[in-house]
């Protein structure tokens, strides 16, 4: 089962708030307008003559004309909202929505501009690039001025939100880093002087991102992407320009895709994804009713379907909080999609600054970071509370994508590590005080992208289907596969043909077989489509290995990916996406392991949706599913955390009325002495496709037996519809 995290993202606020960021710095009472002109004043003059080393020169020219193409997009913006003279439909945009419209052509022309660096024809020419940065800068800066350079691409939106602050700020930071070079006596102090304005600025500015992040997650006032969505012309794409996110091939052609689906077939969209969301409070006994506001994730593009959306919650009486995705290294930028996101320019990019956070991440960070979260929960704990959690739009469907590793990408310290996974887990339980976990749910639902192929109006029709599917009939032939398992005490899994995976999973034992289960019989409602049955192993005794041909987990295909567990720990793994094979377990670490030494199972799942799993087949997208849809396509496996993180202790009920008692495992069962060593932040689901499965059979006490697949088909009597998509 997927589970889905609320995650902390920088973004945007509404008039009034922005007001209160941008007219006065609440430390040193200056006027940001001030500040910022001085600065640019100051960049124009670097930009022209750097006056730094000449193999800085460059460098500091090319920053700084990147400033001064912010700015005067900046004023341009100003100056059509100051200029709509006698166009009362313009006036009538800026008043409803707080920005000035652009033309399809302008917002295009301005794209190509800015983000032209990131394109794959110049990005190795780039400073974006670490290997050019290194290259042209040195090893000693070259890194950390790469890193610098990728953080400023935040500027590029906050234009739009009218962030008059975080563009002052940065500019002060690059005037900083100007007179660091031009005044250190060499490289070496150069490099310690420009390392420690850049970690002093994110340190002392955690005040403003931090606080940001937290209130954008819970404050339905920030209304900025609300009002793109809500108030738009969506007839017109230009409006796609509005968010000052990277607009591609992707956006454009969805955004023009949904225009021509009539409005019940959007309304039939928009239903499955809310009604999913309600139905998860109910399935699971909690009270929607003591909430105010869901947090809405989407890729831009399907407006029309999220507006309808957001008409369906506000119904529900659910406020809507849409927060932009990481674009800071603070924030974790390059490390999966989630928030309101475009699809990547360059995945190379993403991949090369996931860690940049490395270059000023220590102890003392991390603690004020805490500690501005902390307290700006606190202070507004009546809106946390009354944050829903998540609804996830997923899209899958990208071009495939080989990373390249690079020395000179930025690679965490084994005591970075460490303090990344404290910080998770820290963060993580001030979230759950606030947002509390056993209140909070979610859902999720995926949608192909036009990247997918030619197809993709097919594929994404078959997509509605298989999102649509009747859950009864899952429901009764799952109830059959769940009554066989709750009569074992352990599974054993094997592949079959070149997958090695051999693993036993040891149940968690029942009191009352006939008041419990161990196996939750998982419809369609917080995970869209239908199609499991999951159950938390006991990890003493779960031992073996998981082996799949290839899986794509958050935007990243895993070659060979094989994992080795003893008492349900992972203790080894590797993968084939790069010749070295310590290459190949650093990706794993980064990708799957989230930084953790090890480990556990938190999930064993057999997923039933055949018919999804025909539709992979049939226009062979099957390593281009989402680990949403995967999921229900096979058995799987998830590392970290159980499904029940954070609400073990909420009594959970099958549609039979059974109990289900398999909801801890021995690490989250130490959450009331050691509630942040009993989780682990993440959970990652890893799919055996059905044609590399040999056998799942349950062993009961007495040693006996009983399939419940055999080579790759459903034998408990009552599932034979699961197999006629299997055939050919």
């Amino acid at each position: 089962m997927t589970i889905t995290k609320l995650c902390l993202r920088e973004g945007h606020m509404n008039q009034d708030t922005r007001k209160e960021h941008t007219e006065e710095d609440p430390c040193k009472g200056i006027i940001f307008r001030e500040r910022y002109e001085l600065a640019m004043e100051r960049i124009a003059g670097i930009a022209a003559n750097p006056e730094v080393r000449e193999n800085f020169c460059d460098y500091m020219m090319q920053i700084g004309s990147f400033f001064l193409k912010i700015d005067r997009h900046r004023a341009f913006l100003e100056e059509k909202r100051e200029n709509v003279g006698q166009d009362p439909a313009a006036a009538d945009f800026i008043e409803r929505v707080g920005y000035p419209r652009l033309t399809r052509e302008e917002g295009a022309k301005w794209q190509e501009d800015i983000y032209a660096a990131l394109h794959e024809d110049h990005y190795r020419s780039s400073y974006l690039c670490p290997d050019y940065a290194v290259r042209r800068l040195g090893a000693g800066l070259g890194g950390i001025l790469s890193a610098f350079a990728a953080d400023l691409l935040a500027l590029i939106p906050w234009v739009y939100e009218g962030r008059l602050d975080l563009l002052t700020i940065y500019a002060e930071l690059f005037v900083m880093i100007h007179g660091d070079l031009a005044m250190a006596k060499d490289e070496g102090a150069a490099e310690k002087t420009v390392r420690d304005s850049i970690y002093w600025f994110y340190r002392d500015y955690s005040e403003i991102f931090t606080r940001d992040a937290v209130m954008n997650l819970i404050d339905p006032g920030r209304d900025f992407l609300t009002r793109i969505v809500m108030e738009s012309d969506l007839s017109d794409l230009s409006y796609l320009y509005s968010y000052g996110s990277p607009i591609g091939e992707n956006e454009l052609a969805m955004a023009a895709y949904l225009n021509r689906l009539s409005e019940e077939e959007v309304r039939r969209m928009a239903a499955t994804y809310t009604e999913g969301y309600r139905i998860g409070f109910q399935v699971t006994g909690k009270d929607i009713s003591i909430k105010s506001a869901v947090k809405i994730e989407y890729p831009i593009g399907m407006e029309r379907m999220v507006r309808q959306a957001i008409r369906n919650f506000r119904k529900m009486g659910l406020a809507p909080v849409l927060v932009r995705e990481s674009i800071l290294s603070l924030q974790g930028r390059g490390k999966g999609k989630r928030g309101v996101f475009s699809c990547s320019l360059n995945r190379q990019f993403d991949y090369d600054h996931k860690n940049d956070l490395g270059y000023y991440l220590d102890a003392g960070l991390n603690q004020r970071r805490l500690e501005v979260m902390q307290d700006t929960f606190e202070k507004h704990k009546k809106l946390a509370r009354g944050m829903g959690g998540p609804a996830v739009i997923d899209v899958f469907g990208q071009e495939d994508f080989e990373p390249v590793n690079s020395e000179a990408n930025y690679h965490y310290s084994t005591r970075q590590q460490e303090l990344n996974v404290s910080y998770a887990a820290q963060a993580g339980q001030i979230s759950n005080r606030y947002i509390i976990g056993r209140e909070r749910s979610f859902t999720m639902i995926a949608f192909p992208l036009p990247s997918i192929g030619d197809q993709f109006e097919e594929i994404f029709a078959r997509t509605m289907e298989i999102n649509t599917l009747d859950y009864h009939s899952y429901q009764r032939m799952q109830q059959k596969i769940i009554d066989l398992l709750d009569q074992g005490e352990r599974v054993h899994v094997q592949g079959q043909g070149g997958n090695q995976t051999d693993i036993t999973v040891e149940l968690f034992p029942t009191a009352d077989p006939s008041h419990m289960t161990r196996f939750e019989n998982c419809v369609a409602d917080v995970n869209i489509p239908v199609g499991e049955v999951f159950t938390s192993p006991v990890l003493e005794g779960t031992n073996g290995i998981l082996h799949v041909s290839h899986v794509y987990l958050d935007g990243m295909e895993f070659k060979d990916l094989r994992l080795t567990f003893r008492d349900g720990m992972l203790v080894d793994y590797s993968c084939g996406n790069f010749e070295s094979k310590e290459e190949g377990r650093q990706l794993i670490r980064e990708n799957i392991l989230y930084q953790h030494k090890s480990l556990p199972i938190g999930e064993f799942a057999i997923g039933t949706n055949t018919t999804a799993y025909r539709m992979a087949k049939d226009y062979g997208i099957g390593s281009k599913l989402p680990i949403l849809i995967a999921e229900k396509t096979g058995p799987h496996f998830a590392l970290g955390d159980t499904c029940y993180s954070h609400e073990e202790d909420n009594r959970v009920y099958n549609p039979d009325g059974k109990e289900i008692v398999a909801k801890e495992n021995s690490i989250s069962k130490r959450r009331k002495e050691d509630p942040i060593g009993a989780y682990f932040g993440c959970h990652t689901d890893i799919t055996i496709p059905f044609e590399e499965l040999g056998v799942i059979e349950v062993i009961s006490a007495d040693g006996r037996r009983r399939d419940i697949i055999r080579d790759g088909k459903f034998v408990v009597p009552g599932t034979e519809e699961l197999n006629l998509p299997l055939s050919d």
